[in-house]
């Protein structure tokens, strides 16, 4: 059902400089693969195969990344490295990618709307890289999780999880009533309001499923918060007009937009996954 995914990634990552001065954020490896090419493996795994990225300036090692290099794979071709590319080519070879340009930041709701050509009119994913989630064995990925409900609801989803209330005003946070368990129907969302503004503690992350009449929403959205034209703001007037799902996704989200964050998520993957030859 859902076969394209979104990935913006045209920020610059400042939280992170001097590293992010000439190396794309998206592009710093947790372990041994790029924080993008974990996103882009957990949509795969949600049946995915056509992904597009809204980048900016400084940022072509993402497109490098999701490339063929010829002279690597020439200069250590039956060496023992030679496997160390199997997962990167296996998403090369079995997956499309495709790019454009933000040529401003104007905020996610922006980013999303200038991947619209990409995307077509089709219902579409769209993962944050910043947040890098993870499930338990034998488990699906959350954004799997995400298009199992789709195919029941075929309406725009968002993943949330319960944050701490001082910690409101970095997330766009939703009031919700319960469908079932895990699962809410959005009757309000206010992009990182203070604490006392809150509707909830019910925070929205980076993993979405959007309908694409989200485009023609947020074309007609103003700014909102910081001057910025935010998702939230439009999927609310969504949500008015129709229906947008919360759902409390099962798994662990590592902020790697921070970092903390990005140290946590380093030690986690080394410790559960790299050190079992993930």
């Amino acid at each position: 059902m859902i076969r394209k995914c979104l990935f913006p990634v045209a920020g610059y990552g400042t939280r992170f400089l001097p590293a992010t001065k000439a190396m794309p954020k998206e592009i710093l490896p947790v372990v041994n693969k790029p924080l993008v090419q974990y996103g882009v493996e957990e949509a795969a795994e949600a049946g995915i195969n056509e992904f597009g990225f809204v980048t900016g300036r400084g940022k072509r090692a993402i497109e490098d990344h999701f490339d063929i290099s010829y002279e690597l794979e020439h200069q250590i071709a039956g060496s023992g490295k030679e496997n160390l590319l199997t997962s990167i080519r296996d998403l090369i070879d079995h997956n499309s990618f495709s790019f454009t340009r933000q040529n401003q930041m104007k905020g996610l709701g922006h980013a999303i709307w200038t991947g619209r050509n990409l995307m077509g009119d089709n219902p579409f994913a769209v993962v944050l890289a910043d947040d890098f989630c993870v499930t338990e064995p034998g488990d699906i990925s959350v954004l799997a999780q995400m298009a199992e409900l789709y195919k029941q609801f075929r309406c725009s989803i968002v993943a949330i999880e319960e944050v701490p209330e001082d910690e409101t005003h970095k997330y766009g946070v939703i009031a919700g009533e319960p469908m079932k368990d895990g699962l809410y129907r959005i009757t309000d969302m206010v992009e990182k309001p203070a604490p006392e503004d809150a509707p909830s503690n019910l925070a929205i992350i980076g993993r979405y499923i959007l309908t694409p009449d989200i485009f023609e929403i947020i074309e007609k959205t103003e700014p909102g918060k910081n001057g910025e034209v935010q998702i939230t703001d439009a999927l609310l007037a969504q949500a008015k007009s129709g229906c947008v799902l919360a759902y409390k996704f099962r798994g662990r989200r590592f902020d790697c937009g921070s970092i903390d964050g990005f140290v946590q998520a380093t030690n986690y993957v080394y410790e559960n996954i790299y050190k079992n030859g993930g």
